[in-house]
């Protein structure tokens, strides 16, 4: 097994506990607890401002709780402890929702798909050539596409090229973020599918940030609905969608187009 995917075999791999976050004086999460456990697929939804991003910022460790933890492992998320960040960078990895700018122009596909495994130290050389072969064609890429650079691509492989990237270093969670929102409605399905066979294929874990309740239906079992920096409602993805508790979940389910599958 790889380091990468390393855990304790119990409890969550990624956890919020009781976070709170302000930008100053405003405040943006308040209390917010979630948890993903191996193989969980959970969907973040809310109007604009909920707070849906600043949570994975922090899953991500780009920012810290003003109250609260993140904890990896079930271990607090500590940026001093070399080891502990290594394997956690590893092992939680995002998807942006841009693939126009979330890919080095500059770079050529190999350079960018790799680069994780040299900032990691996890592969180098032909090992870290193979690795990437593999990841694009786990995402429906040819290995050519290696040798290429990102202004070759349409919107759709550049996000499949950005989704081998994360998987490359065999994490156990990936953290998406609006992932098919840039793209048009028939790629979205595309994409959708893929992250859909990833998880299913690779056993990971998937935390989705979408304003699109038809792709949180196609990917997650699990919801979260936040409003104003706080979660309001969560359960069961099929419950929430049908039954909704609150007359907020219920007003974004009324307002929020379907994917067409």
């Amino acid at each position: 097994m790889s380091e990468a995917r390393e855990g304790t075999g119990a409890g969550p791999v990624l956890e919020l506990r009781g976070a709170g976050f302000s930008y100053g004086s405003r405040a943006v999460l308040e209390g917010v607890s979630l948890a993903v456990s191996e193989g969980d697929a959970v969907g973040l939804v809310g109007e604009s401002g909920a707070g849906k991003s600043t949570i994975l910022a922090l899953m991500l460790g780009l920012s810290s709780p003003r109250a609260g933890e993140v904890r990896f492992d079930g271990a607090p998320l500590d940026r001093r402890d070399r080891r502990l960040m290594r394997r956690f960078r590893a092992s939680v990895q995002p998807v942006f929702q841009d693939p126009y700018s979330s890919l080095d122009p500059r770079q050529r596909i190999d350079r960018i798909v790799t680069e994780p495994l040299q900032s990691l130290g996890l592969a180098r050389g032909d090992d870290a050539r193979e690795r990437a072969v593999e990841a694009v064609t786990s995402v429906g890429l040819d290995a050519d596409v290696l040798t290429r650079y990102p202004h070759e691509f349409s919107g759709g492989q550049r996000q499949r090229i950005a989704i081998a990237r994360a998987i490359v270093s065999r994490p156990r969670v990936l953290l998406a973020d609006e992932p098919v929102s840039a793209l048009d409605v028939t790629t979205r399905v595309q994409v959708i599918d893929l992250l859909a066979r990833l998880r299913r294929e690779q056993g990971l874990a998937l935390v989705m940030v979408s304003h699109d309740l038809g792709a949180v239906a196609a990917v997650c079992d699990h919801t979260v609905v936040l409003q104003g920096g706080r979660v309001v409602e969560q359960g069961p993805t099929r419950r929430i969608l049908s039954h909704p508790d609150t007359d907020y979940a219920r007003a974004l389910v009324a307002a929020v187009p379907r994917l067409p599958r």
